[in-house]
């Protein structure tokens, strides 16, 4: 959440001590004596949370500056102050669109709480209106964080793609962010408002992803008690996108081909092909290209998915994004888990912005969800991100960082410069990994089965991974699935 606050106010001392009391509060105050030259701030400034603005100026007033924010679209929550409060006054200026109001002179506690208040809230409409856009297809290039001139590019040829009905490949990191990019693309186009089907294929066992992808008709096998539409034909008329598509198995990539250029599916025990109208964007976090090469990727259907590749560049390549993306996910999860957290400390944001983020976005927002469920004041602060400080700074700071978490002291300082020079030390395996709750030592096939467990948790449910990890066939991974009762929640997954 932004928190810088522009201060307007025509009476310099007023204006003086409203801003001690912002900066005091953690907020960052601008000032401005008169509504023009805050029209001028907003303008040129976009990371303004809210506006403190007096109703009585001689130059542009109160209202009228509201009248000219609505006009240009500067949507900052406004908290009118005023010395002559009357009812009128009030009604008028909340039709306007302010977000509260107070009489001067106000009590600093007063101040603060409306300053939070209207910050969380102008930061949960943003999160809101997001939410919404994604779920009725309308997910626009405003809708997604992506300032950074890294991601200038990618949203140049989102706008091309979305203009014809190609075929478009989107190639980055895990959790970089490959699937909004896919609904910006369906929601700037002609089938903006249409179904978006996402298929994990990686999570579909091997002899599931013909029947997820094309459907099945009732006793095409044992099991197949009714028809059953595939996600082909669920996304008639819209947009079906396949996560990993690198993950395929050869006989699936065969049919994924006709479907492909002729436009029509034949779904498992079905006596004729059917129509479908779909269009098909791709990701991948493997290259295509590479794996089409070694053979475990139809090199055909390679060409025929790469028509129009993006690439998303990685959370490290742009990190003018990390301070809006913390903004947008404290909101959010202090909403959801009912805490009045409504940012982040300088010193925690140059902490987070110094981290490389392997797992990128999705790394990013599972950190600021544990620091929010460990936070218990106003702003997250760097002891309520004990692990990036361990991968910085090494064990004694995140030690320290813990023990502060639970005795609150004194903020930790925290040397970057000198922490990224200092070696990682090796984890200490535990000891007891391989024995039962009784003691003893756990049984070989008990052993096995978690060795699976977290190698599918490690690789997001990636099987040609998880089975190139454990050194074993992609057939014997999944025997293995079904003898350990593991299969029947993988399923579920894919259904």
């Amino acid at each position: 959440m932004m928190t810088r606050v522009l201060i307007v106010d025509d009476d310099p001392v007023q204006l003086r001590l409203t801003a001690e009391v912002a900066n005091r509060a953690g907020f960052k105050p601008l000032t401005a004596t008169g509504g023009l030259q805050a029209l001028t701030i907003l303008r040129d400034d976009h990371n303004i949370g809210a506006v403190i603005l007096d109703l009585v100026m001689p130059d542009l007033d109160g209202m009228a500056v509201m009248e000219a924010m609505a006009r240009e679209g500067l949507k900052h929550p406004v908290i009118i102050q005023t010395a002559h409060a009357s009812l009128e006054t009030v009604v008028t200026a909340m039709r306007q669109g302010a977000a509260d109001y107070f009489v001067k002179p106000v009590s600093p506690e007063r101040l603060i709480v409306s300053l939070r208040n209207a910050m969380k809230l102008d930061a949960l409409e943003a999160v809101v209106r997001a939410e919404r856009s994604r779920r009725t297809g309308t997910f626009t290039p405003a809708d997604m964080i992506a300032r950074a001139p890294a991601m200038a590019r990618v949203l140049t040829l989102c706008a091309k793609a979305a203009k014809s009905t190609i075929p478009v490949l989107i190639e980055g990191e895990t959790g970089a962010g490959k699937e909004l990019i896919a609904r910006i693309i369906q929601g700037t186009g002609d089938r903006a408002g249409k179904p978006f089907i996402t298929v994990n294929c990686g999570a579909i066992p091997p002899n599931l992803v013909e029947s997820v992808l094309f459907g099945h008709k009732k006793g095409a096998f044992t099991g197949a008690h009714a028809d059953q539409a595939g996600k082909f034909a669920e996304a008639h008329n819209g947009t079906l996108f396949l996560d990993e598509v690198g993950e395929l198995p050869l006989d699936t990539q065969v049919k994924l081909l006709r479907a492909l250029q002729e436009g029509e599916i034949e779904p498992v025990g079905a006596t004729r092909p059917e129509r479908v109208n779909v269009r098909l964007i791709s990701a991948t976090n493997r290259r295509l290209l590479n794996l089409a090469k070694s053979g475990e990727f139809r090199e055909d259907l390679y060409y025929r998915l790469n028509v129009f590749p993006i690439y998303v560049p990685p959370l490290r390549e742009r990190k003018e994004d990390i301070a809006e993306l913390v903004a947008h996910f404290t909101a959010r999860f202090s909403a959801e888990a009912g805490k009045r957290v409504i940012g982040v400390s300088p010193a925690a944001l140059a902490l987070l912005q110094s981290y490389d983020w392997p797992g990128n976005i999705r790394q990013l927002e599972n950190s600021v969800y544990r620091a929010i469920v460990l936070s218990d004041g106003a702003f997250l602060e760097t002891v309520d991100f004990p692990q990036i400080v361990a991968q910085l700074g090494g064990r004694e700071e995140a030690v320290r960082a813990l023990d502060t978490i639970t005795v609150p002291a004194a903020p930790t300082h925290i040397d970057n410069a000198t922490a990224r020079l200092r070696p990682m030390p090796e984890a200490i395996p535990a000891q007891d990994r391989f024995l039962d709750p009784s003691g003893e030592i756990s049984a070989l096939a008990d052993i096995e089965r978690a060795a699976i467990v977290f190698a599918i948790e490690h690789h997001g449910g990636r099987m040609s991974k998880v089975a190139r990890a454990l050194k074993i066939g992609r057939s014997t991974l999944y025997r293995k699935l079904h003898e350990y009762g593991l299969a029947e929640a993988l399923e579920s997954d894919a259904a």
